[in-house]
């Protein structure tokens, strides 16, 4: 067995890629993608090119850094220049909506109905139930509000 490794080994480097290629499809979020093409790679260069086996592994190395700092540079970039998502925020989400008071603000808290919800509400100074709001900023579960501008 070593002796028909030592004699074709590009056939042990294919056969490495294949296993990491399908340990990745594991969910392994990307880390053995790239050591699995790389491994790949090297089998195609040791079978064109025949190079012992210490070059082998010296390019097996240099390629699989090489492509996860690639990769890694990419996903930076690509997720840099992506809004920050407000999944699970709903606070947040909830900014800018306009809405009318569902309970008078008295002394800078009272409660605002947003679709089948209702919301602690803060605002500056007191207003009347059934006046127009727009939620402008989120406290915890409080919603900061503030009169409509709008308005007369």
């Amino acid at each position: 067995m070593i002796s028909a490794l030592l004699t074709h080994p590009h056939w042990f480097w294919i056969s490495l890629g294949c296993l990491l290629l399908a340990a990745e499809m594991l969910g392994a979020s990307g880390y053995l993608l790239w050591s699995g093409i790389a491994a790949v790679l090297v089998g195609l260069v040791a079978w064109v090119a025949p190079t012992g086996w210490e070059w082998q592994g010296v390019m097996f190395a240099v390629l699989t850094i090489f492509a996860a700092l690639a990769w890694w540079y990419w996903l930076r970039s690509r997720n840099a220049s992506r809004p920050p998502s407000l999944l699970n925020r709903r606070g947040e989400q909830l900014v800018g909506t306009r809405t009318t008071l569902s309970e008078p603000l008295v002394n800078g808290l009272g409660r605002v109905r947003i679709g089948d919800s209702t919301w602690r509400a803060r605002c500056d100074q007191d207003l009347a139930m059934g006046a127009e709001v727009e939620v402008i900023a989120v406290e915890g579960i409080t919603l900061r509000v503030r009169p409509r501008s709008d308005q007369p």
